[in-house]
């Protein structure tokens, strides 16, 4: 299977002013590219794993052979946080919390506000660069967690629902080192339906 760039659901400078149109333009065209690019290289010479999909790579990826399963670890787990992230994204700012993912991020968390405050904490806490996901666990139960680098929560056989990179290549060159005024500005762009959507599909 050769991989692909999936194209941005809005143009590049739709999230301003809560993410800046050359970050978005790096991020998608040149850091997204780059894993698509390294994933079919690892590829290219194991066609074993031709016909498999992307998240079949990654819960798999430890099975694979040594030469291939980092590049497959970090650039696969590249491609399928970054494309995750696009799609949870949205220029309709502000959207208001479909009413089922509301009632469970209330049951799970005591309340939305507690949910966010959560979920900003432990996106300040990532050392380095990684990732800060809520995801529902091989049990049914909502978590917020955290990966480091690339590393997907398909990997820990985990279903993200939300995930916010801060990797600095995500923000750096609008908030430099304030990673929490970034964070912050993620509530504003989130795609609650969308959101909703994969929770009902995990149930």
């Amino acid at each position: 299977m050769t991989y692909h760039l999936p194209a941005l659901p809005y143009d590049y400078a739709a999230l301003e002013p809560y993410i800046d149109q050359t970050t978005m333009k790096l991020h998608h065209d040149r850091h997204h590219q780059t894993y698509v690019n390294n994933l079919n290289q690892a590829l290219e010479n194991y066609p074993a794993a031709a016909n498999w999909s992307l998240e079949q790579l990654l819960t798999n990826w430890e099975d694979l052979p040594d030469k291939i399963a980092t590049a497959v670890r970090n650039s696969g787990g590249g491609h399928a946080n970054h494309s995750f992230f696009w799609e949870t994204l949205t220029p309709e700012f502000d959207q208001a919390l479909p009413s089922n993912l509301q009632a469970a991020l209330e049951e799970t968390f005591g309340s939305v506000a507690e949910f966010k405050r959560q979920f900003s904490t432990a996106a300040a806490s990532v050392f380095g660069s990684g990732w800060a996901w809520l995801v529902h666990d091989e049990d049914g139960q909502l978590l917020i967690t955290t990966t480091a680098n690339q590393d997907s929560p398909l990997m820990l056989d985990q279903q993200p629902l939300l995930g916010l990179d801060v990797w600095e290549h995500a923000y750096y060159l609008k908030y430099q080192n304030q990673r929490p005024a970034y964070i912050e500005a993620f509530w504003h762009v989130i795609n609650w339906g969308k959101v909703a959507e994969r929770f009902e599909q995990s149930n």
